[in-house]
């Protein structure tokens, strides 16, 4: 990449430039008193270089992806990156883009058409929801993170955008709840309200229940008793079992371990369960939300080689992952 080029003379243009990664709109310029000649005879001696209609970077390279992002706000300003560029964009310099598509909110009133490589976003009460002061603006965090989450492809894809954020400590469980609880209008709410009070807690209701209706209803497997007391253990619960075969699923619902403390009392959990002859298999939120009829067709053949005198039976998605249960043939 050529090397950038200063303006001479013009430290408040320089600092601003360094600021903003060597890119500064036309009005900008005329506002730190560059003459429109000027700006004219840079553009000639290729001092500047325009991107888009208005705006100009100080040499004739490539574009970092901060550059294409400052680009593309000082284009549709007053604006702000928003979903997965404003969580870029928090991630700091050397990272490797994930979307180069470059997300872009503004007033829900505005419709200026979008310079091409950036998607544009119209919210509400924008002023609410930008850091300004942000090099470049952006949309806080947490409605980034619940942005990404909503128009998620599915709902495993959701949950990765919401545990991400809180184990990067972009944000909190808690903060992200509470804007969640803002939002007028946002696909997957009761969902996301649900995994969050999961990532917060550590509990696993939402799993339990993705459990019961993705997993052992639809497929035919009996009936589990859950939540079970395990008195000689002290006070705990099991999660799922399946009493007559002495088979246990522990429902793991936490996104990470804390420590490896949490991890060894997991592992004693399970061999002090072995020693009462329970066999107990451990799943999480892959086997759940991500390949449920793979994981019933497991499911029941432990329970068939403990004594289940039943089957599992497909559901209708089945066929879509090629799944084969016990005594099926073709």
């Amino acid at each position: 990449m050529t090397a950038p080029v200063s303006i001479a003379g013009m430290s408040a243009l320089d600092e601003l430039l360094e600021r903003q990664s060597g890119v500064v709109s036309r009005a900008q310029l005329l506002d730190h008193g560059v003459a429109a000649t000027t700006i004219r005879r840079r553009i000639r001696r290729r001092e500047l270089v325009m991107r888009v209609p208005g705006v100009y970077v100080n040499h004739t390279g490539d574009l970092s992806w901060r550059q294409r992002a400052w680009v593309a706000v000082l284009a549709l300003e007053p604006a702000a990156l928003c979903h997965r560029s404003a969580l870029r964009a928090d991630d700091g310099p050397g990272r490797v883009p994930v979307d180069e598509v470059i997300h872009v909110a503004v007033d829900r009133t505005r419709s200026p058409a979008a310079p091409p490589g950036v998607r544009l976003h119209h919210l509400a009460r924008l002023d609410d929801k930008v850091r300004w002061s942000a090099s470049p603006p952006r949309v806080r965090a947490e409605h980034a993170v619940l942005d990404v989450a909503s128009e998620a492809a599915d709902d495993l894809a959701a949950i990765a955008a919401l545990a991400d954020a809180v184990q990067a400590r972009r944000t909190t469980a808690a903060r992200l709840a509470t804007t969640l609880a803002t939002r007028e209008r946002i696909a997957r709410r009761a969902f996301l309200d649900g995994v969050l009070a999961d990532v917060a807690a550590g509990t696993c209701s939402v799993l339990e229940h993705g459990y019961l209706t993705r997993v052992e209803r639809p497929h035919g497997l009996p009936v589990a008793k859950r939540q079970v007391a395990d008195s000689s253990r002290g006070p705990l619960y099991r999660d799922v079992e399946y009493a007559p075969a002495r088979l246990r699923v522990e429902l793991d619902g936490r996104l990470f371990h804390d420590n490896a403390q949490a991890r060894d009392l997991d592992l004693d959990r399970d061999l002090d369960s072995a020693l009462d002859g329970h066999l107990t298999v451990r799943l999480g939120w892959g086997q759940v939300h991500g390949r449920p009829c793979t994981t019933a067709r497991k499911v029941g053949t432990l329970l068939q080689q403990r004594g289940w005198e039943g089957r599992p039976i497909p559901c209708p998605h089945c066929a879509g992952v090629s799944v084969r249960y016990s005594g099926e043939t073709g």
